[in-house]
């Protein structure tokens, strides 16, 4: 009888627990920019690959101001590299904090070869 009470309130328990996790996941919803206020940037700007093109010429960002700078492939595999920032994005890292000093214009290329339009992926990140 003592077996039988332990194994239903054993159950009962484990039972609660795993609702108060579903609970507690569901509630936790997170605003849009929670992420660059977590890693301490003001902004936030989004790199998309598709292939041989980003989805933008230019992306700008102000100088001194911490942006989270995040990658996204769309199409086809490819990677962001900003040398002079020493910014380099991937699918396995694909978001990096970083606090532009200089002003200036900042090339960015695809880091993954992918294929023969791969040379002229190019972008610019400007910062003001």
């Amino acid at each position: 009888m003592g077996f039988r009470l332990f194994r239903r309130n054993g159950f009962l328990l484990v039972l609660a627990g795993f609702l108060l996790l579903l609970l507690s996941a569901c509630g936790s919803k997170a605003s849009p920019n929670a992420a660059t206020q977590q890693t301490g940037a003001s902004e936030e700007i989004v790199i998309k690959a598709s292939n041989f093109a980003f989805d933008q010429q230019e992306y700008r960002v102000k100088q001194g101001v911490p942006v989270k700078i995040s990658f996204e492939n769309v199409e086809g595999t490819h990677g962001v590299i900003i040398q002079d920032l020493n910014i380099q994005l991937d699918s396995r890292n694909t978001s990096q904090v970083v606090t532009p000093e200089q002003k200036g214009e900042y090339e960015i290329n695809c880091s993954v070869f992918c294929g023969s339009g791969h040379h002229s992926m190019t972008a610019k990140l400007i910062v003001e």
